[in-house]
């Protein structure tokens, strides 16, 4: 089998949650890039609140959603591990496992380092002509990325953070032909801010972050021949932490997320064969800085659909004396470029060394397998350990 037609049939799982929300949609066009998977939101917390986390307050799976926000965590050191069942409504082994951690470094609090290590199985696969039915065997894709970081804080409200990260990807593991596994490298750019602001007679902790994700190199299959970029995202958010009295709490969060990647050409319309293969050459010779710049400015229908590339959530979170939590949220995507629109559910208890959190997913649009996912995550806070065992 054409090893070009295995990568369209892994993708097309991958991307399956959007080319079933786009049946009939003739203006449907979406932003395509390389390793999707590391888009998933990885933990339970904030998959709960809507998929926010730009600016929440710092928690160990702080690595994806902001690393900088580690200078201002509460604990010394901390580790957690996630797991998401993925598209369950349709098959059953295709998962998500997640784990992360950071530490505290010094006394002064002001530098911290992170890690996480990422892993996305799809299964196995089963590979069969469409025409004669023969079978070309069975391969077992999957995505990794490990990173590692590091944050400081510059001042008493404010921190820088960046992540460097390794990505691999192999679709067509257990196939015995010609085809190449794919790698890649990135890097994170994120800035928190923090400061305790009067509302009425209580005092409110007002967070704002920001987060450039997967700056890097393209990904490909073929030993370069032809790449895809991969998922670089901005991400910018906004947090503020309520107190109702001594032992109630709650939060409000609002995250924006943009693909700083170009638009695809494979989905356009040209006036003849020879400008369609010049804009797919273009596509193809880009590269990720401009693709960068120019991701806000190239959509075929102007401005009105660089605002659809804008992805919005919003999440509440109430926590009973730091121990129960009880979390929602709604996650939002144009109808023309995914049409991912979800509500969330989560909750989560604390003990003295462990966090159990877990998040429920319902779909408002029909046909959607991601409905009713679930998502898992375990967390253990260093200090709390210690301090059991003093």
């Amino acid at each position: 089998m054409n090893k070009f037609r295995i990568i369209t049939i892994i993708c097309g799982l991958i991307y399956l949650p959007m080319v079933l929300n786009a049946q009939g949609k003739d203006d449907f066009n979406p932003l395509i890039v390389g390793v999707p998977s590391l888009t998933i939101a990885p933990d339970a917390r904030g998959g709960g609140m809507g998929d926010v986390g730009a600016a929440t307050d710092p928690d160990i799976y702080s690595q994806f959603w902001n690393p900088a926000k580690y200078a201002f965590a509460y604990s010394k050191a901390g580790v957690g591990l996630s797991y998401t069942p993925w598209l369950r409504s349709l098959v059953s082994d295709i998962d998500l496992a997640y784990l992360s951690g950071y530490y505290k470094l010094g006394d002064s609090d002001r530098h911290s380092v992170g890690a996480s290590l990422r892993y996305f199985s799809l299964g196995k696969i089963d590979l069969t002509d469409p025409n004669s039915h023969a079978s070309y065997g069975t391969v077992s894709p999957y995505e990794m990325s490990v990173d590692a970081g590091y944050s400081l804080k510059l001042t008493e409200t404010f921190s820088l953070g960046a992540n460097l990260r390794f990505i691999y990807s192999d679709l067509g593991a257990g196939v015995e032909e010609d085809f190449y596994p794919g790698t890649a490298f990135a890097a994170d750019v994120a800035g928190y801010w923090n400061k305790y602001v009067m509302i009425g007679s209580s005092e409110s902790l007002l967070g704002l972050g920001f987060n450039v994700s997967n700056i890097g190199t393209k990904i490909s299959y073929d030993k370069g021949t032809t790449s895809n970029f991969i998922p670089t995202n901005l991400r910018i958010g906004g947090s503020l932490l309520y107190p109702l009295d001594d032992y109630n709490t709650i939060a409000f969060n609002l995250d924006l997320n943009k693909y700083l990647v170009p638009s695809s050409p494979y989905t356009r319309t040209y006036d003849s064969e020879e400008e369609r293969q010049k804009a797919i050459q273009d596509y193809n010779d880009m590269s990720p800085i401009t693709g960068i710049f120019k991701s806000f400015n190239d959509a075929p229908g102007g401005l009105k659909e660089e605002f659809q590339e804008i992805m919005w959530s919003v999440g509440a979170e109430y926590a009973y004396n730091q121990s129960f939590f009880v979390r929602g949220g709604y996650f939002y995507e144009s109808p023309n470029k995914g049409n991912r629109q979800y509500f969330s559910l989560g909750a989560g208890f604390k003990m003295n060394v462990f966090i159990l959190d877990v998040a429920y997913l319902i779909s408002t649009v029909p046909s959607n397998p991601l409905d009713q996912t679930l998502r898992f995550s375990l967390s253990f806070d260093m200090d709390g350990l210690k301090n059991l065992l003093r």
